[in-house]
């Protein structure tokens, strides 16, 4: 069963004068295990794509499935309440809170699902040495490097135990070296556990390691093998 399967979506806008499409006829799923990548240049759709993805936003038409639950048309709390428990999201600009440590960050989104404390401390002290970070669990984030940064919001983003994450264009603000170090440390995770990832990026380079990747372009996607088995 997939996890994320998307059926003729569309997202339009609507001014004065015409009406715009962002996404049109959207067909396409993500499968357990894959690690996929969606390119796209500015202006393609594709941070619209995964605002509907993550259920931040709805489609216009079409339906959206996580999970087998169809989210695209739930009212806002209820896609909230799927996206705190099913999706992990690793932002750009890493969205850490600077008052927090790199534990805390790490931890906020449990606070959030009632997990109980001693569980809490487990999964956190589990993702750190997943993301090798253990010895900076205290540091804040000023006192972090972008890549350290990218790794606390990725183990945030698994803390949770997802079906899926969801990244958004998370090597924009790495050097390039840096950058395929956090996509390897992607695909590792993706390889043992079995967590499914989709990386939107505008950086080709980055293909090599996906199992699929999809083009899109004026709103429209289109899907072709990944160089990876």
């Amino acid at each position: 069963m997939a996890i994320i399967k998307a059926i003729a979506l569309e997202k339009a806008y609507h001014t004065e004068a015409e009406q715009v499409y962002a996404l049109r006829d959207v067909n396409f799923e993500i499968n357990p295990g894959d690690f996929s990548i969606i390119n796209g240049p500015s202006g393609s759709g594709k941070t619209t794509l995964l605002n509907i993805l993550s259920g931040i936003d709805r489609p216009s038409k079409g339906e959206l499935y996580l999970d087998d639950l169809p989210i695209g048309q739930f009212s806002d709390s209820a896609r909230t309440e799927i996206r705190r428990d099913k999706i992990g999201l690793i932002f750009q600009s890493f969205e850490l809170l600077p008052v927090l440590t790199a534990a805390e960050n790490i931890e906020y989104p449990l606070l959030l699902q009632n997990i109980r404390p001693s569980e809490r401390r487990e999964r956190v002290a589990a993702v750190l040495e997943q993301v090798e970070l253990t010895q900076y669990a205290k540091r804040f984030p000023a006192q972090l490097s972008g890549g350290q940064k990218q790794r606390v919001a990725i183990a945030r983003a698994l803390v949770t135990k997802p079906a899926v994450v969801l990244s958004d264009e998370p090597t924009a603000n790495l050097d390039s070296e840096t950058g395929i170090r956090i996509v390897k440390l992607m695909l590792e995770l993706n390889q043992k556990h079995g967590v499914a990832f989709v990386i939107v990026t505008h950086d080709l380079s980055l293909n090599q390691y996906a199992k699929r990747i999809f083009q899109i372009k004026d709103g429209v996607i289109t899907a072709k093998e990944g160089n990876r088995c």
